[in-house]
């Protein structure tokens, strides 16, 4: 999905402290001595993280494209990405045997948030906007070391403390506090709901991190049963509500496709391949790529035209995330 980056999910993949389950809707964390050093000048890290970036950016406008409802993109981009996690976690389970209970159980219940997320931030697009919904989701980057802190003792930083009434702004204008694209179905409905789903991803990313501490090596596996469970999830929402179309045409299916392997899947290994091998403050600012695609390819792609209140929010939005996640270079004695 096309998610604002979070710093300290970086900082957890470097230090293999977290999943890579917080970009996108996934990423690796990689644990033992093989582990990739940050900044092991490997030529492809940047280049293969700035294209899982594009990608995840991308994946707002795929959805529009798509032409289908909000449950019905929200729960084919779980299942349709099941059919590459599924056989990778298999292979895990051979290699390393059975999950750990533990996994298991903080898997499925972090899908329970994911789809959550993926139901209001799918709507979030139709309603409000690419561009703007993807900016929104933001709030994430403020929700997730609030829940550290009062659940984990962990403390806030200071920079972290300076950006948060300038991200708060930032999104009061991006969600139309002042102006809203006139073109906008349900602007109003559209930023209430991106917001909320920026809030329920930072709580998967809580949720899953504890799923991969039983076993490291397990990179797919506890991604597999996020999205298995919030594939559930959206099925049983769908099925109470407007429902999931199976009859699609070949454009819906196409598009989808592309939501699924490239916005999901494969952006999952770019963004897990190219964060490991760069510092924390360059793998951020690299992550800042998927709402400024998200934007250009909402007014070129999708003809989308917010309010220029909102244009100035979004630029607002950003700067305060690099201004809260993008460490300097520290100088070690």
């Amino acid at each position: 999905m096309g998610r604002v980056g979070d710093a300290k999910e970086i900082e957890g993949r470097v230090t293999n402290d977290r999943p890579a389950a917080g970009i996108g809707p996934a990423g690796p964390s990689v644990a033992g001595p093989q582990a990739p050093r940050p900044d092991d000048h490997s030529p492809m890290a940047l280049p293969t993280l700035l294209l899982g970036c594009l990608l995840v950016g991308a994946s707002s406008t795929f959805i529009k494209l798509s032409g289908t409802t909000a449950d019905t993109a929200a729960f084919f981009r779980c299942a349709l990405a099941l059919l590459v996690f599924a056989p990778i976690a298999v292979l895990e389970w051979r290699r390393y045997g059975r999950p750990h209970r533990r996994m298991v159980l903080f898997g499925l219940g972090s899908g329970v948030l994911l789809g959550a997320d993926y139901l209001m931030w799918t709507q979030s697009i139709l309603d409000a906007g690419a561009a703007v919904a993807t900016v929104l989701i933001g709030i994430q980057v403020v929700v997730f070391p609030m829940l550290s802190r009062i659940f984990l003792g962990e403390q806030i930083q200071r920079r972290f403390l300076i950006a948060l009434p300038v991200m708060i702004i930032g999104l009061g204008l991006t969600g139309g506090i002042l102006d809203v694209d006139p073109n906008a179905p349900h602007p109003v409905r559209g930023a209430a709901l991106g917001i909320a789903a920026g809030i329920c991803y930072a709580g998967y990313l809580f949720a899953i991190r504890p799923a991969s501490r039983p076993d490291r090596r397990m990179v797919v596996t506890p991604i597999a049963f996020g999205t298995a469970s919030a594939a559930a999830v959206i099925g049983v929402v769908g099925g109470i509500g407007h429902g999931i179309d199976l009859h699609l045409d070949a454009h819906a299916w196409f598009w989808l496709i592309m939501v699924a392997i490239c916005g999901q899947a494969l952006s999952f290994v770019m963004i897990g391949y190219g964060s490991v091998r760069l510092a924390a403050g360059r793998a951020a600012a690299a992550m800042l790529l998927q709402p400024m695609a998200a934007i250009v390819l909402g007014t070129i792609v999708l003809d989308e035209h917010p309010a220029p209140s909102q244009y100035v929010g979004m630029a607002v939005t950003v700067a305060a995330v690099a201004m809260a996640t993008i460490r300097g270079r520290i100088r070690t004695p």
